[in-house]
């Protein structure tokens, strides 16, 4: 019988504490900086464009899929509880069902895998990285695009929610995967 082991993600290669406390000040920070990134945005109408989609799926690549689904959980909770989280100092639960609410949804499921992806070892080269990315924005797009089909028409969806965003995906994909590529560059040796 063969037993697959994950391979450390980035944040377990750092020795950065056990137990809950760690768990509790990631989820803090991973949500502050999530929150941080929604707040650099080009206005586009009725779905921003931030940076937002990148630093979650960094967040889920570095911490893997589950504390990088609850860290983006944490993030949505906070805004559901009308905090200034979303883009544009937003928050509140008519924001959350409104145009967007489908991509925030989605930030859950990308989140989870990418860093599915990156216990799986893409985290660590700068192809398998950026291919990771890519794969989470595609399944951010997926609920997102549904959801605001839902309010302005699947024609519209594609070239409002959609078509305008993929050359920064691109831009995001490949800044993503540098970064990634970076910090393991910088993780301790005894911890990969």
């Amino acid at each position: 019988m063969t037993i697959v082991t994950a391979e450390p993600t980035l944040l377990s290669a750092l020795h950065w504490g056990r137990g809950a406390l760690r768990t509790i000040a990631c989820l803090l920070l991973g949500s502050l900086v999530i929150a941080a990134s929604a707040q650099v945005s080009v206005p586009l109408k009725p779905v921003p464009m931030t940076m937002q989609s990148m630093t979650v799926l960094l967040v889920g690549m570095a911490y893997g899929w589950r504390l990088g689904a609850a860290t983006v959980l944490t993030y949505l909770a906070e805004g559901a509880l009308g905090l200034p989280v979303f883009a544009g100092f937003n928050g509140g639960l008519p924001y959350m069902m409104g145009p967007t609410g489908g991509y925030l949804g989605g930030f859950v499921l990308a989140a989870a895998a990418v860093g599915w992806l990156a216990e799986c070892g893409w985290s660590r080269s700068l192809l398998t990285a950026a291919v990771a990315l890519l794969v989470g924005h595609a399944i951010l797009f997926i609920p997102g695009l549904g959801w605001l089909a839902h309010f302005i028409g699947w024609t519209r969806a594609i070239t409002a929610g959609f078509l305008p965003f993929l050359l920064g995906t691109g831009i995001k994909v490949a800044l993503g995967a540098v970064l990634m590529r970076a910090a393991w560059k910088v993780a301790p040796a005894e911890g990969i």
